[in-house]
């Protein structure tokens, strides 16, 4: 059985999540006081209502109790977003995730009994920074201060030569870890360091962000040198 989610709030940061979690393969329930917002989703939700997330009734005569995660995705609107964390909790929802603006809503969160807080702009901002520092990744994840999981197309000097060759791994040159080889439908997961990197191949690494960016500045060097003497 899939598992079921309901979302209280459809603003981008609720519109975005109901979409992703949907394509995940979840049940979603998107809920909003705002007819527009509801009807500009409900064609491509499992199921989008017009409701009060404030109202406990209305959340019991949804069904919400029964949910294994509830998220309450408003923000700027504080009393409202506290008071649907409590009456989620009383329902007795299995996982209650809450979105702040600010470290205060989030400790008010978290004392009132949300499982996790989540801060979206504070998060996205970060991302951001990291990307634009990582000027060569497809994608960042930031897991600490300067340190972070990237998604990399490999450079053409990579390519033929292995994990081990090209210092990767965490006894590698780089001290960088390879989490993930994705090879068309294959996913490789944990490669061994003797894996061979082929053309089109997206590798997921994990590491220290300066080492990461250093790793394929070298890299696209080297095949410049190369190009010259050829």
């Amino acid at each position: 059985m899939k598992k079921q989610v309901a979302i209280l709030g459809l603003g981008r940061f609720g519109v975005g999540l109901a979409n992703t979690l949907l394509g995940m393969g979840y049940d979603v329930l998107a809920m909003d006081v705002e007819e527009k917002r509801v009807q500009a989703i409900s064609s491509s939700i499992t199921r989008a209502v017009q409701a009060d997330g404030t109202d406990e009734a209305v959340l019991r005569e949804l069904g919400v109790d029964k949910f294994d995660v509830a998220i309450v995705a408003m923000g700027s609107d504080i009393e409202n977003s506290v008071l649907s964390t409590i009456l989620l909790r009383k329902l007795g929802v299995r996982y209650v995730v809450a979105r702040a603006d600010n470290d205060l809503h989030g400790t008010i969160l978290e004392r009132i009994g949300a499982d996790k807080v989540v801060y979206p702009e504070r998060e996205m901002g970060t991302r951001v920074a990291h990307g634009l520092m990582l000027t060569q990744v497809l994608d960042y994840m930031p897991l600490a201060a300067a340190y972070g999981i990237a998604k990399v197309s490999p450079p053409n000097s990579f390519i033929g030569r292995t994990l081990a060759e090209l210092g990767l791994g965490r006894e590698g040159k780089w001290e960088i870890a390879v989490l993930i080889v994705q090879r068309e439908r294959e996913v490789i997961v944990t490669p061994d360091r003797m894996e061979v990197v082929r053309a089109n191949d997206v590798l997921v690494v994990s590491g220290n962000d300066l080492k990461i960016e250093q790793m394929l500045t070298e890299a696209r060097k080297i095949k410049r040198e190369e190009d010259e003497e050829d």
